[in-house]
């Protein structure tokens, strides 16, 4: 590896220490965010209910007629599964785990992050692969075009903080060459 001799300055100059509370900031929003996405599915009919109420009285019925009807048509279905099959949302109770799960793996780098990299380049692959999911299951389920961007959207925002981890934590372990941490 190529170090610069201003590295060895870096590293003694408490860089170090911002760049592992950088790393942790980073992976505490992560693994909130995670756990908070995950947790939503728990109260799915209250919510998309509430949604649906306050979307049929706003100015979206004017200005995009056909997400209203969307979330009106969402809810519709939610309220009759809930009511004639209950059990159906078992499927969105275990959706909610996995996403505290992954939640949970996230503390190893979060002690570690130069020996647990791995799950942060576990974590991006899985936020790139929610592109592709998105795409070819949507159209299959009826899912309209302008939701699944919305869905997309958790994993371009979900990959950010993970690529800045990745970043730093490939810094913390160019640094820790010269000055190992002693924590």
């Amino acid at each position: 590896m190529n170090i610069h001799s201003g590295d060895r300055h870096l590293a003694s100059a408490g860089h170090l220490d911002t760049l592992y509370k950088r790393v942790r900031a980073l992976l505490v929003f992560f693994i909130v965010a995670l756990a908070l996405s995950g947790l939503t599915a728990l109260p799915l009919e209250w919510e998309v209910d509430l949604l649906n109420r306050i979307v049929s009285s706003s100015p979206l019925v004017t200005l995009w007629p056909a997400m209203v009807a969307w979330i009106a048509h969402v809810n519709e279905g939610l309220q009759y599964m809930y009511r004639h099959y209950p059990f159906i949302a078992y499927g969105t109770d275990w959706l909610a785990f996995a996403h505290i799960v992954i939640a949970v793996a996230f503390w190893g780098p979060l002690r570690d992050p130069v020996k647990n990299i791995w799950v942060i380049e576990f974590g991006m692959v899985a936020c790139m692969l929610v592109i592709p999911l998105a795409l070819i299951c949507g159209p299959l389920r009826g899912i309209p075009f302008y939701w699944r961007l919305f869905d997309c959207a958790f994993g371009v925002f979900g990959i950010i903080p993970l690529w800045l981890c990745r970043k730093f934590v490939l810094q913390i372990a160019r640094l820790e060459q010269f000055a190992p941490r002693n924590s």
